[in-house]
């Protein structure tokens, strides 16, 4: 981590979740203390049913809400999709894009990530724009030449500190309880870095990279002492607020 950078722990509650749910995020609200609120920002993206309601219970705190994912326009006839527009009227403040189940799932290539990450912009949504390398492309050793094509071709001109988080998703990690080593993460964390210098100059020392890959509460100190990791995109731990809690904790 860089202490020119503000932590960020993202959770990504993917397809889980119903109203009842609402008792996880008021635990995180209430665990929030003045330590934590102090050094690290926290995102829950919930699925776009809960995040209406979810809105009124964050209302007055420091966490923010985001979506998991968005259409490239702001309206029009895309039948299950939702706008970034939408997202941000129903109180969302960040979108996921490019996740691994996107790209894998919908057959989602760079250009429509792209897409996506501007039209978050045109509404005002801080884009979280996934890249990461799948098991045969990692043991082919293309790990950080994927990344960095993802990189080049995912992301915009105009990306700055302010308006980009990159998140970075070892595939063959993510949910199969393998996780990599520091070492892993730490050059792939780095090629990210390097390549974003690249591409922005001196504004990449302050866009955030987050490593996401089956982080939890007995791993996440080890992983977020990486440098170049600037916080963590969770998944099935962030469905608890003490776990979600313990991760961000970890951080500081």
């Amino acid at each position: 981590m860089s202490p020119a950078r503000r932590i960020l722990i993202a959770g990504n509650w993917k397809m889980n979740g119903l109203r009842a749910a609402k008792s996880e995020l008021r635990g995180i609200v209430a665990g929030l203390d003045p330590t934590l609120q102090s050094k690290v920002d926290l995102l829950v993206c919930p699925p776009a049913t809960l995040l209406a309601g979810f809105a009124a219970d964050v209302a007055g705190s420091p966490i923010m809400l985001g979506g998991q994912d968005c259409h490239f326009n702001a309206s029009g006839a895309h039948t299950g999709d939702i706008s970034p527009d939408m997202l941000k009227d129903a109180g969302a403040v960040a979108v996921i894009v490019g996740h691994s189940e996107r790209r894998g799932d919908h057959g989602e290539g760079d250009a429509v990530v792209n897409a996506k990450t501007k039209a978050a912009w045109r509404a005002g949504l801080l884009p979280v724009v996934c890249v990461g390398e799948t098991l045969a492309e990692r043991d082919a050793g293309d790990a950080a030449a994927v990344v960095a094509r993802q990189i080049r071709q995912s992301i915009p001109e105009g990306a700055t500190a302010q308006n980009l988080v990159v998140a970075y998703e070892p595939i063959w990690a993510i949910g199969t309880g393998r996780t990599p080593t520091p070492e892993d993460v730490a050059q792939v964390h780095h090629a990210i870095r390097a390549v974003l210098t690249e591409r922005f100059a001196a504004e990449a020392q302050g866009i955030r990279i987050l490593y996401g890959g089956s982080v939890k509460p007995d791993n996440a100190a080890i992983l977020l002492a990486v440098p170049d990791v600037d916080g963590a995109l969770v998944g099935g731990a962030s469905l608890k607020a003490a776990d979600f809690l313990a991760i961000a904790r970890a951080a500081i």
